[in-house]
């Protein structure tokens, strides 16, 4: 495959510009968050779907995910539940998660996204780090493009605050949350 979809801004290798469908099959949205304080309990949600435009100013893009908040995994059917339950997502009266871009920024070496995150109904900015991964043409003719980014939140800022205090101190869930994505994309049109 050759390197394609991408060009030279300013020094830096971007994304053509263009609308990029994300690819689910090739892609992650996945959570990490401590259990007990001791282990790091990961999850990831199943079902996505999202676009990222590229504008010609690099700083004009946007990027907008839909999350189905019942396709929660993280391997043990029981917590799953728990999660989906009014104690932390409540699928019931809020079917997805999202996140809207409200600004794409340079800082030195690395690109942030700004946006907001709706989480349950509530919804807090929060910044990606973003690192992009380059581009290729796929043996179907496809252009794609890819990226790494990660965030961390506080999960009770989204009204997430069930836990159970430990007898010897401390709480059962830690309230940071780290949020990991692995995205490719391919452009439409």
């Amino acid at each position: 495959m050759t390197d394609t979809a991408t060009r030279t801004v300013a020094g830096s290798t971007v994304p053509e510009q263009g609308t990029y469908a994300i690819d689910p099959s090739h892609s992650a949205v996945e959570f990490v968050v401590r259990h007990l304080g001791l282990a790091k309990v990961r999850g990831r949600f199943a079902t996505f779907e999202g676009a990222i435009t590229v504008a010609e100013d690099v700083s004009d893009s946007r990027v907008d995910v839909t999350m189905q908040a019942d396709s929660i995994d993280t391997g043990e059917a029981d917590r799953d539940g728990h999660l989906r339950s009014g104690d932390f997502l409540d699928v019931e009266t809020h079917p997805t998660l999202e996140f809207h871009s409200t600004g794409v920024r340079r800082d030195g070496d690395r690109w942030l996204v700004d946006g907001d995150l709706t989480i349950s109904g509530a919804s807090k900015p929060v910044t990606l780090e973003v690192e992009f991964e380059g581009g290729a043409r796929d043996p179907w003719g496809y252009e794609r493009v890819g990226f790494n980014a990660e965030t961390r939140i506080n999960r009770e800022d989204f009204g997430l605050t069930w836990n159970q205090a430990l007898e010897t101190g401390g709480w059962l869930v830690g309230k940071e949350v780290r949020i990991e994505l692995t995205v490719q994309a391919v452009k439409q049109g």
